[in-house]
Order: C-alpha cells, then sequence, then structure tokens
C-alpha cells in the first residue's frame, strides 16, 4: 500500500520544480524558465529534457512562427498521461478516465449495492477501469494513478475503510493494495465525501478557501476545505456530521448504535420512511425527490423539515468554521428549493450575522460528477507531485545536475 500522508504538495528541486510551474499549462521559453528559476539555461534544458523523455512536457506550436521549424516554447502535455478516477456508492459505481487537467475522456457507470463486498465491487472496478484504457488506446504504461472515493470512514494514511457502517465486509480491507496488484500505480483512497468536496471546489469554487460540502442521500457527511486545503482531522474523519444528534429526533434508531442522529432523521431512506409511514410509496431518496416534482404536500413537507434539521447542525459548523460557501450535494439536493430552504432558514436564524453576512448555501454544480471529478483531482495531485515526478526521472537512470 502508499502511504499518502506526508504528501504536502510543496515543491522540490530538480525536474520536479520545474515541472511545477508547467502545470499550470502556460507555454514558456527556456529563458523564461531560467530567469523564473534562477538557474542557467543550460540547467533548464537538461530539465525540460528529462521531462519530454517521460512525454509530460513538449514543444507547442508558435502562431508567430513562420519558419516550420518547433516551437521553443515549452508547456504541459495534459493528454501525454491520463488518471483513473473512481465514485463508489451507496449503490451505484462510475469510472472516469481523465488527462492530467481533470477533462474526462471517457467514463463508465452501473449499479452496484456497496454492500455486496469489496471484492465483488472492486473487481467490477478493474474490468471498468481496463474497459476504459482498452477504448481509449490506452495501456498501463499511460496511467499515473488512481484516486478513489468511498462512502465510509476512511483511514486516511493507508487508504483502508475503518468500520464503514454500511459498507460490510469492506473494514480494513486493503482497497489500494487490490487495485495496485492490477495496474501497478499508486492508488489514493478516500471518504466519498472528502472526494466530492475536492471535485465540487475544482469545478466551481476555485478561488474559495472556506468551503463545506454537504451530501445529503443514503448517508449524510461533509467534506470541509479551509485555507484551500482538504481538512481530515487527526483520524480521518472531520466533516462526519450524520451522526450528530438532532433535538427533532423520536427516538430513532441509527445504524451506529445510537439515537436521533442527523442521518436516521433527515437523510432519503429516513425521509422516504416517514412518507411511507403517511400510506406513500416511497422507499428510496429517489421516491422522494419524484414525489416532492409532483407537488405532493406531505413530501414537500417533510422536506423542509428535513433541511431545517441539516441546517440545525450546519449553524454549529457556520459558527465554528465561518465558511463563505456550504454546497449541498447528493440524492437529497435534487429535490431543490424546498430542501435547501430549509436549511437556509436554520442557519440564518441561529447564526449571529457576522457568520452569515457573505455566506451563500448553494445546490452542487457537479451533480453526480462532484463524486469522480474529485477522485479524479486527488490521482492527479499525487501523479503531478513533486515527489513523483522525482521518482520518474530518477527512473530514467538519468542524474539532473543543480
Amino acid at each position: 500500500m502508499r502511504d499518502v500522508s506526508s504528501f504536502n504538495g510543496l515543491g522540490s528541486s530538480g525536474a520536479s520544480e520545474l515541472f511545477q510551474i508547467l502545470r499550470d499549462g502556460r507555454p514558456r521559453t527556456r529563458s523564461e524558465l531560467a530567469g523564473q528559476m534562477g538557474l542557467a539555461r543550460s540547467t533548464v534544458t537538461l530539465r525540460i529534457e528529462s521531462l519530454m523523455e517521460l512525454g509530460l512536457v513538449g514543444f507547442v506550436d508558435d502562431a508567430v512562427s513562420t519558419g516550420g521549424r518547433p516551437s521553443s516554447r515549452i508547456a504541459l502535455k495534459a493528454g501525454s498521461k491520463v488518471v483513473l478516477g473512481v465514485d463508489i456508492g451507496a449503490s451505484h459505481l462510475r469510472v472516469a478516465l481523465t488527462d492530467l487537467t481533470g477533462h474526462q475522456l471517457r467514463e463508465a457507470a452501473r449499479s452496484m449495492e456497496v454492500a455486496i463486498g469489496p471484492t465483488a465491487v472492486l473487481d467490477a472496478v478493474v474490468e471498468m477501469a481496463s474497459g476504459l484504457l482498452a477504448d481509449s488506446d490506452r495501456d498501463l504504461a499511460d496511467l499515473l494513478a488512481i484516486g478513489v472515493g468511498v462512502p465510509g470512514p476512511v483511514e486516511h494514511r493507508t487508504g483502508m475503510p475503518i468500520n464503514p457502517p454500511i459498507m460490510p465486509g469492506w473494514n480494513r480491507f486493503d482497497v489500494p493494495g487490490y487495485l495496485q496488484d492490477h495496474f501497478h500505480v499508486p492508488v489514493l483512497v478516500d471518504n466519498d465525501v472528502n472526494v466530492m468536496a475536492v471535485g465540487e471546489r475544482n469545478a466551481a469554487w476555485p478561488d474559495t478557501g472556506e468551503l463545506i460540502y454537504v451530501k445529503v442521500a443514503t448517508g449524510i457527511g461533509s467534506g470541509i476545505v479551509s485555507n484551500g486545503m482538504l481538512q481530515r482531522g487527526a483520524d480521518g474523519v472531520a466533516g462526519d456530521i450524520g451522526h450528530i444528534r438532532v433535538h427533532n429526533g423520536t427516538g430513532v434508531p441509527c445504524h451506529c448504535g445510537n439515537l436521533d442522529c442527523l442521518e436516521a432523521v433527515a437523510s432519503g431512506p429516513a425521509v422516504a420512511a416517514k412518507l411511507r409511514a403517511l400510506g406513500l410509496d416511497a422507499h428510496t431518496a429517489e421516491d422522494v425527490v419524484r414525489l416532492v416534482g409532483s407537488g405532493n404536500k406531505d413530501a414537500v413537507h417533510a422536506v423542509r423539515q428535513a433541511g431545517r434539521d441539516v441546517g440545525e447542525v450546519l449553524s454549529a459548523c457556520v459558527s465554528l468554521m465561518n465558511p463563505s460557501v456550504i454546497v449541498i450535494g447528493g440524492s437529497m439536493a435534487l429535490t431543490g428549493e424546498h430542501f435547501i430552504a430549509g436549511i437556509r432558514e436554520v442557519v440564518y436564524s441561529r447564526t449571529v450575522p457576522l457568520a452569515t453576512q457573505h455566506l451563500q448555501i448553494v445546490q452542487s454544480s457537479s451533480g453526480i460528477d462532484a463524486g469522480v471529478l474529485g477522485a479524479s483531482m486527488l490521482a492527479i495531485h499525487d501523479a503531478m507531485s513533486p515527489q513523483r515526478i522525482d521518482d520518474m526521472v530518477l527512473g530514467l537512470g538519468e542524474t539532473i545536475p543543480g
């Protein structure tokens, strides 16, 4: 397995330092790079040659050139290598192949219960991922990393799920090792909501430093971004708001063993259960969305109350963290303004005005793509990290002068 706990995203020396400059995609000349790095042009040229040999950078067309000679400007070759993003949900599986900028090249999805166990689910991941590579005329040499989101707590250091409530058989299963045996690249695993927070921020809020992403579906959880960095906490369970007790509960048991957890009161299945008790045909969050869409008053009322319950917990989060954006995702967000209005009602009424004067509470713009997008970004951040670039350059058997 790969221990990623020490990765800090800081630059390093050699070719990797030059590569971090070129990651933004803007073409530069050797002279520009030499000036920016404070190095001799000959040293920069050697480092560029190493990155070119790896296929990570290359010459780009120069619009002002008329002689037909190769341009002297160098830029990232985003399509030269690929990563895989894997979104494992409670009842779905999505796999995407992306380039080094996060642009999606191909995707596959299927319905699958995570409760059938890790071997069956991960075998499906291997099958789908292998198909995407083959359909894109790619081989394993083009693949740099795999990012995976799973619907349960994850020990970040090892990538192993730890006592995940809705994932029987997954406790301490070596997810990274299982996939590495097939693909022979680093595998990064995280809680699905953390991954969604990364995906949503990258897609819609890249300049926002303080953000909370809340997923309300079969379960409830949140991903926390502070100072532009994902916050996992001491043991990787930061943001697990689904098991905070709410006052509106009526002694509803939660699968964690406690009563009146937010997840047991306001998740999609919890709202569906309340509607079934009223004689409505509702078993899943999708049924709740359907009933709200048809204008059913009982469903609208139940969804609005679920939003208030989520808002009760988030009001404490706002006071503690003072985010500028709260993004609501997951299947329950598809009920639209009814659910989000309930959240806003409580958050704005129970939090001091200074903490909410600029606060936006919005529906996810990435929708169902947030998980697979975030998983891809998890892989890209590792694949393009200074440590990985240095390792690849060293693998060429060359010595890069400093």
